[in-house]
This record gives structure tokens, C-alpha cells and sequence, in this order.
């Protein structure tokens, strides 16, 4: 089998295993409005490319640890996710009317109920890393250390705070190094928390840590970038939303700055700077780490 192949299978077999669980992460006893379960549960499982938990999943068997004790953790990664594209689309952020070729969460419930499941969705990831502890006996210290960095990396210094500096920044970024910023916390930072996360499962080193940050760093920058190009250039089928729509609200972008070809460029300098992080850090297990991050230069959706 390929390695093309075999990323393709690798990627079709973690997201099923994904589904499957988010499908059942809201417990069935518990007295939620049934609008609200329903909203939560239209996002959640509206598809997507599940790329977060599948990280989390294959950091943590990088380092030799089991995939089924990262779940729950995979889990919320997903819901943090899920949450802030969710608050994403409604009318006061990037208002948009699609997601995932499907209607957004405001278009079907209304905004009041969108920000309310999103709210939700927030919560309830932290208390699913919980599980982690309660049902696959992770150590108390190695939680209390992830939900520090979920903390940090989807709040105001991480994923919020990117996208408080994007809503800002709208027409008025002039530099690449504030282009930079956004980028790096909207997406970047949930990426990070992703492969450190799955790590300190499996017990990861501080350096081993490091080399997952820069990893994380690069290909989260990466993928950014392929979708400032993809919504120039990419099908709107595959995409599951209209394409263009950076140009239509005069967003800043890296093609805007630097063009079509110098952003690819780009993006083949930072997948080559996330395989050098973990090619020589003491990985033991870094050949899906390495697949992913060639996977994701190119990807078309």
C-alpha cells in the first residue's frame, strides 16, 4: 500500500472511530432542552475532516501510547472546534450562511440558540478530558496539565484572541507579521494543543513536547495558508462553501500579500520545517506525524 493510500485510509478509519464517539459524548440521561441537545448535535456531526482529534489520536501513538486512552481528549478538541465555527458563522463575526455544505447553526436555530449550543459545546469539552481520568485512568497531573493548555491555547492568548485580532484586523492588516498573528492563534494554537495533548497521554518528554509545538506551529500555519488559497482557487463542492468569500469581504490574505505560487512555496518551507521538528526529536513512532503533514500540504478541501 502507499504512502498516499494509506494516509487516505489511516485518516477515513480515525475519523469513523470519531464519529462514533461524538455521537454518543452527550450523555442520553442528562435533562438538556431539547433544542439546545439538537443544535449542539447539528454542528458536532455536520462532517468536517475531524483533522484536530486525529491528531491528538496519532501524537499519542507517535510515542508508543494507546489511541483509546486519548479519545476522550480527541473528543473535546472536536467540541472546541466545533464551538467557535459555530460563533464563527454568526451574523456579528464572519456571517456566514453555510458550513460543510450544510445550512450554519444560526440559519437553522436561530442565533440566540447557535450561541447558546456553542456555549455548551465550550463546557462540555472540559468536562469530557475529565473522562479521560474517570474511564481510562490517565494520571490527575497529566489532565490538570492539558486543561491548563486547552485553557491557553483556545482562550483570549490562543484561538479567541486570533480571532478578536481577525474581526479587527478585517481591511486594516497591513503586515505580514500581523496576517501572521491571526493565523497562528486562530488556527495554529488548537492544532498545537492537539499534538501535545495526544503526547502527554502517552507521557511525552519536554522535549518531545517542544518538537510537537513546533510541529504543530508549522503545519498549522500551513493549512491556514492552503485556505486563504483554496477559497481563491478551490472547488466549492469539495468545500462544502462558497468560494471567493475572502474577496467579497476584502480580507486580508496570504495570497493578497505575496500571491498564489509564493503562498504554495510558503507552504511547502513550513511542511518541511514540521518534519524536521519531529524527524529528530526522540519520536519513536513519527511516520503518520510525517504522512499528515505532506497529506495536509495537499489537500484540496
Amino acid at each position: 500500500m502507499s504512502a498516499v493510500s494509506s494516509i487516505h485510509d489511516y485518516i477515513q478509519t480515525q475519523a469513523l472511530r470519531v464519529e462514533h464517539e461524538l455521537e454518543r459524548s452527550i450523555p442520553q440521561e442528562w435533562s438538556i432542552p431539547a433544542a439546545l441537545r439538537e443544535s449542539m448535535m447539528y454542528s458536532l456531526m455536520a462532517g468536517g475532516k475531524r483533522l484536530r482529534p486525529i491528531l491528538v489520536l496519532a501524537s499519542a501513538e507517535a510515542l508508543g501510547g494507546r489511541a483509546e486512552d486519548a479519545m476522550p481528549v480527541a473528543l473535546a478538541v472536536e467540541m472546541i472546534h466545533t464551538y467557535s465555527l459555530i460563533h464563527d458563522d454568526l451574523p456579528a463575526m464572519d456571517n456566514d450562511d453555510f458550513r460543510r455544505g450544510k445550512p450554519t447553526n444560526h440559519k437553522v436555530y436561530g442565533e440566540a440558540m447557535a450561541i447558546l449550543a456553542g456555549d455548551a459545546l465550550l463546557t462540555h469539552a472540559f468536562y469530557t478530558i475529565v473522562q479521560a481520568a474517570r474511564k481510562q485512568g490517565v494520571s490527575g497531573g497529566t489532565i490538570a496539565d492539558i486543561v491548563e493548555d486547552l485553557a491557553r491555547l483556545s482562550g483570549a492568548p490562543g484561538m479567541v484572541g486570533g480571532q478578536a485580532a481577525d474581526m479587527q484586523g478585517e481591511q486594516g492588516v497591513t503586515k505580514l507579521e500581523e496576517l501572521d498573528y491571526i493565523h497562528l492563534h486562530k488556527t495554529s494554537d488548537l492544532i498545537v494543543f492537539s499534538l501535545k495533548a495526544g503526547a502527554r497521554i502517552a507521557g511525552a518528554t519536554a522535549e518531545q513536547l517542544a518538537a510537537l509545538d513546533r510541529f504543530g506551529t508549522c503545519i498549522g500555519l500551513a493549512f491556514q495558508i492552503q485556505d486563504d488559497i483554496l477559497d481563491l482557487v478551490g472547488d466549492e463542492q469539495k468545500l462544502g462553501k462558497p468560494v471567493q468569500s475572502d474577496v467579497k469581504q476584502q480580507k486580508v490574505t496570504y495570497p493578497y500579500f505575496i500571491g498564489i505560487e509564493a503562498s504554495q512555496a510558503k507552504i511547502e518551507q513550513l511542511t518541511r520545517e514540521a518534519r524536521d521538528a519531529v524527524t529528530g526529536a526522540g519520536i519513536p513512532y513519527p511516520e503518520r506525524l510525517l504522512q499528515l503533514a505532506d497529506y495536509l500540504m495537499k489537500r484540496d478541501h
